[in-house]
C-alpha cells in the first residue's frame, strides 16, 4: 500500500513540477527551472528504480538518493517560492514524500537480513 502511495505521489509532484518550471519560464528564471526540474523528477525516477532493486542495500542506496535529490529539490523550491507565487501545495507534498522516503529507509535498514561474518 505504502508502495503505490509513493509511486502516485512522486508522478503527481513531478507533474507539478513541470507547471511550475512553465510559470519559472514565463519570468525567464530558465537556470532555477531547469535544476528544480531535474532534482524534483529525479526523486521519482529513483523511486522507480529502487523498487527494483537486486538487493536489499541496492534499494537502501537508491532510496537514500532520492532523499538526497529530494532535499535539493527544497533548496530549489526555496527559490521559486521568492520568485513566484505557489498555491499549488507542492511544498507540502515534498515534506510528505521527504516523510516517506526517510520511513522506507529506515524500515529497509530494520528489515535488512544480517551479513553472515566471514571466517579468518
Amino acid at each position: 500500500m505504502e508502495r503505490k502511495l509513493l509511486r502516485q505521489r512522486v508522478i503527481e509532484f513531478s507533474i507539478s513540477i513541470q507547471k511550475v518550471v512553465k510559470q519559472l519560464e514565463q519570468v525567464n528564471q530558465y537556470v532555477i527551472s531547469k535544476q528544480f526540474l531535474r532534482s524534483g523528477t529525479a526523486i521519482g525516477a529513483l523511486v522507480f528504480e529502487a523498487e527494483q532493486s537486486e538487493t536489499r542495500d541496492d534499494f537502501i542506496h537508491k532510496m537514500k538518493i532520492a532523499l538526497k535529490e529530494a532535499n535539493e529539490t527544497r533548496y530549489w523550491l526555496t527559490l521559486v517560492e521568492n520568485l513566484i507565487s505557489l498555491d499549488n501545495g507542492i511544498a507540502e507534498d515534498l515534506l510528505i514524500i521527504i516523510k516517506i522516503l526517510n520511513k522506507r529507509i529506515v524500515t529497509a535498514k530494520l528489515n535488512r537480513p544480517k551479513k553472515k561474518r566471514e571466517k579468518d
